[in-house]
């Protein structure tokens, strides 16, 4: 469900929200498995540790943008609003319109090749193997969650430089 979160909370990691994906993915699997070509656990959730917004970040990887057209016909026949790419480039958001029974989560399409995809996986895997950055992080959101507790916008804003500093930090890994 890509929608705007009301209050910003961060809570301890929570070892359920790997299971919780999992419940998710396979849903997800069911409806749309032969057009993807992968499902990620992306977002803070993903990466054990770490407080997050309780909210599973999920990534749907597509070949291409031919397969989205289907993928798109297929979700709405399961109750899943398409809303766009939410002003991120190669990142095709979804909401969920009824009560599924799952954890609040993001779902989002993406191709293998996209800015949003890249990004998503080079960020959590930099986290999961650099303790020091994950905890450096963890201090951003929580400080950002206590000044921006009413007020998304400026809490991802404010996490805005750590991030771009993160991911010039893992391109120059790759490099």
């Amino acid at each position: 469900m890509a929608e705007k979160t009301k209050v910003v909370e961060v809570v301890p990691y929570d070892p359920a929200w790997k299971a919780e994906y999992s419940r998710i993915e396979k849903r997800m699997l069911e409806i749309a498995g032969d057009l993807i070509i992968a499902a990620e656990h992306v977002g803070s959730t993903s990466i054990e540790g770490l407080w997050a917004k309780p909210v599973i970040d999920i990534d749907l990887v597509m070949e291409s943008y031919d397969q989205l057209p289907e993928i798109i016909r297929r979700l709405h026949a399961f109750g899943y609003e398409h809303q766009g790419n939410m002003g991120i480039e190669g990142r095709e958001a979804f909401k969920s319109n009824q009560d599924d029974g799952f954890m609040k989560y993001h779902l989002y399409v993406c191709p293998k090749d996209g800015k949003g995809y890249v990004e998503h996986i080079r960020f959590r895997d930099y986290l999961r193997s650099h303790p020091a950055a994950r905890e450096e992080y963890q201090a951003v959101k929580q400080r950002l969650a206590e000044a921006y507790r009413y007020d998304i916008d400026a809490y991802c804003d404010g996490k805005t430089a750590f991030v771009q500093s993160i991911l010039r930090k893992a391109s120059q890994q790759q490099e």
